[in-house]
């Protein structure tokens, strides 16, 4: 069997709807701690923008878990009932399956995908690092502009950031439609200039850096698949 990774973003409307999310940060632990089969789990909020941000949005809720298989794992986030909780409460919900191909680092002190044979089609790439308390001022005047180089980059056709700690744990998470386009978008401007920072400045206390192949989806974000321009360029 091969090890499959969902990512499953909620949308929430309405003031009441947001609170019940947030609420949820700590009282969906318990449940999805049993849910059956469920390997490595995080719930995590959302930032307002494309990259690490430090400015919440209250809007958008995110489950990252890991199943032994893509069936598996379609069936508890369609049926366990966390899950079936966030998605009736939610106005939209979006999950995407992906299978890890590269991973460095560790989440919480465990490295949590397992590593699987590169296949043709889009890519997905996360990044999780927990910001150094002393260097957070410095980091945050920093990412700004890549949050918004990523965002004006054409070839990317789903990104968010994401933590689990407001200003601290932070995550991000885009998809891309090929090595290339992946490869060129880390290589330039102030993407590149983060990675030399990150070695030279020490900010971060850990990281993960992974890269998976896109498997397939469910449901919807903004009313269509992110991943339906991928398939039409295909």
């Amino acid at each position: 069997m091969t090890q499959v990774a969902s990512l499953s973003f909620y949308r929430f409307a309405g003031r009441a709807a947001r609170f019940w999310a947030l609420s949820q940060m700590a009282w969906a632990r318990g449940p999805l701690a049993r849910t059956p089969d469920i390997g490595f789990w995080k719930l995590c909020g959302s930032g307002k923008g494309e990259g690490f941000t430090p400015v919440m949005f209250p809007e958008v809720f995110a489950i990252v878990a890991t199943w032994p298989d893509e069936a598996t794992a379609r069936a508890r986030v369609s049926e366990a009932p966390v899950f079936a909780r966030y998605t009736q409460r939610a106005a939209e919900a979006w999950t995407v399956f992906l299978t890890a191909t590269s991973s460095k680092g560790d989440w919480s002190g465990v490295a949590p995908f397992e590593i699987a044979a590169p296949q043709p089609g889009p890519l997905a790439a996360l990044t999780r690092a927990t910001v150094k308390p002393v260097i957070a001022a410095q980091f945050w005047r920093r990412v700004p502009d890549i949050s918004a180089k990523i965002g004006a980059d054409a070839n990317v056709a789903f990104k968010i950031g994401m933590g689990e700690v407001p200003l601290l744990h932070q995550v991000t998470f885009s998809i891309w439609p090929d090595e290339a386009a992946m490869a060129a978008f880390a290589r330039t401007g102030p993407h590149a200039e983060a990675i030399r920072a990150v070695r030279t400045e020490g900010w971060f206390k850990n990281e993960l850096y992974a890269r998976f192949n896109v498997t397939s989806d469910m449901g919807s974000w903004g009313g269509v698949s992110p991943l339906a321009a991928l398939k039409e360029a295909a």
